[in-house]
């Protein structure tokens, strides 16, 4: 990608830290942290949009980080952890990405490969725990049995897939609370299999 001047990469980290916060900033707000007329915050948005590290989406203010400049923090910075699933639109999309983490130590992850974190005790039979992080490998299928992530209309849960012919089966593993087994018949409600969970990480 090509270089930023020093303006320009102020204004993409303040850009980048708006988003991260659901926020999607103005050019008033981009002139005004930088101390610049709102023309020249225009003009240096324009400059990251044709650099390639943002991204015009529709709506007021539609702007988002392009997929070349997740890519490249990916590289550099290690593994994106993403805040949430939505359906419908790409995973590391936007504002999803809350940061990175460096688990070169920990995992050897294949290309693609995010880091999410559990809401919920429904597998701590497993050893994941409510607010570990779990590191994905999308895929858009899963072998039966396998402890992965499955988007349930908006809401992605982390459950032991089997897929059958007309159902996916999402087993908890929580013997003490006694979470059920959820049968989700195809057709019935909007899901889709995001990928294989291939390692947890715990912070202390």
């Amino acid at each position: 990608m090509q270089p930023l001047t020093e303006k320009q990469r102020k204004v993409l980290e303040f850009i980048e830290q708006r988003l991260l916060r659901n926020h999607t900033p103005s050019q008033r707000e981009i002139a005004g942290h930088l101390g610049v007329a709102q023309n020249a915050a225009y003009q240096l948005v324009g400059y990251l949009k044709r650099k390639g590290y943002l991204e015009k989406t529709s709506g007021h203010r539609g702007l988002r980080l392009s997929g070349a400049y997740i890519g490249l923090k990916t590289k550099t910075q290690g593994l994106p952890i993403v805040g949430k699933v939505a359906a419908g639109e790409p995973i590391l999309a936007r504002e999803n990405v809350e940061g990175y983490a460096d688990l070169g130590k920990f995992f050897r992850a294949s290309e693609g490969c995010f880091v999410l974190k559990v809401a919920g005790d429904s597998m701590i039979d497993e050893g994941i725990m409510d607010g570990d992080y779990v590191v994905v490998e999308p895929s858009p299928g899963l072998e039966n049995g396998r402890i992965g992530v499955v988007l349930l209309d908006d809401e992605a849960t982390v459950k032991r897939v089997y897929v059958r012919k007309n159902t996916i089966v999402l087993e908890p593993a929580n013997r003490a609370a006694g979470y059920r087994t959820e049968y989700i018949r195809r057709g019935d409600k909007n899901i889709r299999i995001v990928g294989r969970v291939t390692g947890c990480l715990r912070l202390f």
